[in-house]
């Protein structure tokens, strides 16, 4: 079993309250950067003129990576609509990917569309993941052309409003489901969704936002105590996955219902017309 490590930290902010990038190239070690080469010679090869740009973005381009632990999660920008594009290759040169470069516990690709990605009067958590927590490692950097992000309810809300669906959606993949390594991949995505939910529940009494699963886990308890074990729990399941169906499904049905409850009673005081994606505050480039 994986121990869950003291490690992760909170964003910092500067003097007006926006939320500091502190991904660095400096911080890619050379046994991580094979792989980022790797990635970046795939999309060229495939992706051609249509691409744009390419971000590393979450742990180790923050100096906090962790082999054979840390996925690698890049970012691909496209000149073109994602749907006019042929990615069949996907699924099969990802798998590829991690057959071969045991030193992260992943690779995932993922494709934006550029003039997606630069409508910023309302929030999107692609443009605040490359404006926040991402480096450019190929193309004409974006970030410089997104707004800057404040730790708010704005933030929060990207967290709650989808909590319900995204439990929802965990329960339908894993009914009936016998592939262990989609079980796996879904245990992982859903607990880390619930763990980030658990910060952004108290985001407006601490202004305080990190994605790492540790100093969001710890905050949490602080202001629920009587849920520390489930909210360690979900931790652990993030960590270090299981393929025990009924063991996560109890899981979601017990905290996972309690989690959707108290998310609407977040919505109810901070979002109560429901909004999707709220505004979020503009100033000067």
């Amino acid at each position: 079993m994986t121990q869950i490590k003291h490690i992760g930290r909170f964003c910092q902010t500067d003097d007006h309250g926006f939320i500091m990038n502190d991904s660095s190239t400096a911080n890619i070690n050379n046994e991580f950067q094979q792989v980022v080469d790797a990635v970046l010679e795939t999309y060229r090869l495939y992706l051609g003129n249509e691409l744009h740009s390419v971000y590393v973005r979450g742990s180790i381009p923050r100096g906090l990576g962790i082999v054979n632990v840390s996925d690698i999660d890049t970012i691909a920008i496209l000149n073109k609509r994602v749907e006019d594009i042929d990615l069949g290759w996907r699924d099969k040169v990802e798998q590829e990917l991690n057959d071969k470069y045991k030193c992260v516990k992943g690779v995932e690709l993922s494709f934006y569309y550029i003039d997606d990605i630069l409508q910023t009067n309302r929030f999107s958590i692609i443009p605040f993941m490359i404006k926040t927590h991402s480096i450019c490692v190929y193309g004409d950097d974006l970030s410089v052309r997104l707004p800057h992000y404040k730790v708010d309810k704005t933030l929060g809300n990207e967290h709650l409003f989808h909590l319900k669906d995204q439990i929802t959606l965990a329960r339908k993949d894993l009914y009936d489901n016998e592939d262990r390594n989609d079980i796996l991949d879904c245990c992982g995505w859903i607990m880390k969704i619930i763990v980030r939910a658990g910060l952004a529940l108290v985001i407006e009494e601490e202004n305080k936002y990190t994605r790492d699963l540790f100093p969001a886990y710890q905050l949490f308890s602080h202001y629920y105590p009587e849920h520390d074990s489930e909210m360690k729990q979900a931790v652990q399941y993030a960590i270090d996955p299981i393929s025990d169906t009924y063991k996560i499904m109890r899981f979601l049905n017990q905290f996972g219902d309690w989690m959707i409850n108290e998310a609407e009673k977040w919505l109810q005081i901070h979002n109560p017309k429901k909004v999707a994606k709220m505004e979020i505050e503009q100033i000067a480039q």
